[in-house]
């Protein structure tokens, strides 16, 4: 055994000059790093491998002067069989560092998204189930859980909250509009057709949304920031093509903006209507004086009253 590393110390240590050549011309073949440099070349062959070779030659000699042919022959080729070998396992080791930072990345954006998906809700909004509508869906609702559904299946939630947003203003302005009018009546039909038809473009502006973010959904935004923020390691060809696809997120979600401030828009036309129809007066009066006027009566009732009790006395 000891025969065996002292000629396996011999034959690295004789490999060493042929390895430092080979690197200081390319250093790609003789240092297993994704991009590496001579200095390291020159650490790795000038310094790491002859001390190696040298602490088992130390080693080795215990056993006194006797180095093997076997253990001669694996010192030349410990190098070339160890490069391979080195670059694979720092090749998985960085593939796993990587999946276990995008699944963290993923963890976070999710979290973010959540958090973003909470703070967008209102008080009192109503949740649609794209996969079971309420049981007295119409058409339109029907429509937004329809619209709902693909903004998920693109991975926008923040996106989807206002199908549940404008699920509850419409719910709730048909409410008021069927308290104030009779089903049937001409003013309740030219209502519920208006409302209805602001509520049928909030909804094509969700399934045109949907589209758009549908474009993006493969391009992973940090990653594209990330290759980006090593220009000095990218080519030109590469630096472009990030550059343009970081515009085309940028340009879409400026789109997507423009989508969610009209549907905001809808949002307040519905609550202006549900304000202005929650003031209209269509039943009769159950008093039959003015207010005013019968409190002026029941004053002097009273005053009437006090002064018969004391002329009683």
């Amino acid at each position: 055994m000891l025969g065996f590393l002292q000629g396996f110390s011999y034959g690295l240590f004789m490999t060493c000059l042929p390895w430092l050549l080979v690197g200081l011309a390319n250093p790609r073949l003789a240092v297993p790093l994704a991009s590496p440099n001579r200095w390291q070349v020159i650490a790795r062959y000038c310094l790491l491998f002859p001390f190696v070779s040298v602490l088992l030659w130390l080693t080795s000699l215990w056993g006194g002067f006797s180095p093997s042919l076997i253990g001669w022959l694996a010192g030349l080729g410990a190098i070339a069989v160890s490069l391979p070998l080195e670059r694979r396992l720092r090749g998985w080791w960085a593939r796993r560092g990587e999946r276990r930072r995008q699944a963290q990345l993923a963890r976070e954006a999710e979290r973010q998204r959540a958090e973003q998906e909470r703070s967008a809700y209102e008080a009192g909004v109503a949740v649609l189930d794209p996969a079971r509508p309420p049981a007295d869906a119409d058409d339109l609702v029907r429509s937004l859980c329809a619209a709902k559904q693909r903004l998920l299946d693109v991975h926008r939630p923040d996106l989807a909250i206002q199908a549940d947003r404008l699920y509850s203003r419409y719910r709730h302005v048909m409410g008021v509009l069927g308290g104030r009018f009779e089903r049937g009546e001409l003013a309740f039909e030219r209502s519920r057709e208006l409302v209805s038809e602001v509520c049928l473009g909030a909804v094509d502006n969700l399934t045109s949304m949907a589209s758009q973010a549908s474009g993006v959904v493969g391009v992973d935004e940090s990653f594209v920031r990330r290759r980006l923020a090593k220009q000095a390691q990218l080519s030109v060809e590469e630096r472009v093509a990030l550059k343009r696809r970081l515009e085309l997120l940028e340009s879409t979600e400026r789109r997507l903006k423009q989508l969610a401030a009209r549907n905001e828009s809808a949002l307040t036309v519905l609550d202006d209507t549900a304000v202005a129809m929650a003031r209209i007066e269509t039943q009769r009066p159950q008093a039959s004086r003015g207010t005013d006027l019968a409190l002026e009566e029941l004053r002097r009732f009273v005053e009437r009253a006090e002064r018969y009790g004391r002329s009683s006395d």
